[in-house]
């Protein structure tokens, strides 16, 4: 495990069950979401809008079909309506979040003053079982002209925590600015 020598003495240590990998991997999705958006990168909420309007047409036609005022032989036709296109959606929304989104936990625009096009696309990875986290820094369109090869970093989570599951932030930070730098790097390179 990582020691907390780094000499900072952080106010809100981020802390997390070393037991449970899903609180290891949402603490250091969040500490990536500071680390990428504090260095000058704006988070694209655009996704998660289409999801939360998706999702609420979704809801409004289950609702619909659950309190129409007339009952069952008479709301047929309606009922058939709400469940084809509840259906319809609901396989539109899981299409777009296993095809767009991926693994992603950040989308970004391109930085202000920049010439790119796109903006960062950041996935992460923990594998059930596995103390190996994996993150990418992509490009947020991979189609665009301005799109760069994808940078990947992975390491053990243990060298990030220490044994009472306190996120050594300074260690976590540096590992994934050099992985921004990285990538913005070979922009550069293929210029």
């Amino acid at each position: 495990m990582a020691s907390n020598n780094d000499g900072s003495s952080a106010k809100n240590p981020k802390k997390a069950n070393l037991l449970d990998p899903h609180s290891i991997k949402h603490t250091l999705d969040e500490a990536v979401t500071e680390i990428v958006t504090g260095r000058g990168y704006k988070e694209d909420f655009t996704m998660s809008n289409i999801r939360l309007l998706m999702g609420s047409v979704i809801i409004i036609i289950a609702l619909v079909a659950q309190f129409y005022p007339k009952k069952f032989p008479e709301n047929r036709d309606l009922l058939i309506a709400c469940i084809v296109s509840y259906v319809v959606l609901n396989g539109l929304l899981q299409l777009i979040i296993h095809t767009k989104e991926k693994n992603a936990i950040l989308f970004t625009y391109p930085l202000p003053g920049s010439f790119n096009s796109t903006g960062l696309m950041v996935t992460s990875k923990l594998p059930r079982f596995s103390d190996m986290y994996t993150l990418t820094v992509a490009s947020a369109d991979p189609k665009s002209i301005s799109a760069k090869k994808p940078v990947h970093l992975t390491k053990s989570v243990t060298k990030w925590f220490t044994k009472d599951g306190i996120l050594v932030e300074g260690l976590f930070w540096k590992d994934v600015e050099k992985l921004v730098e990285d990538y913005n790097a070979e922009s550069r390179k293929n210029k």
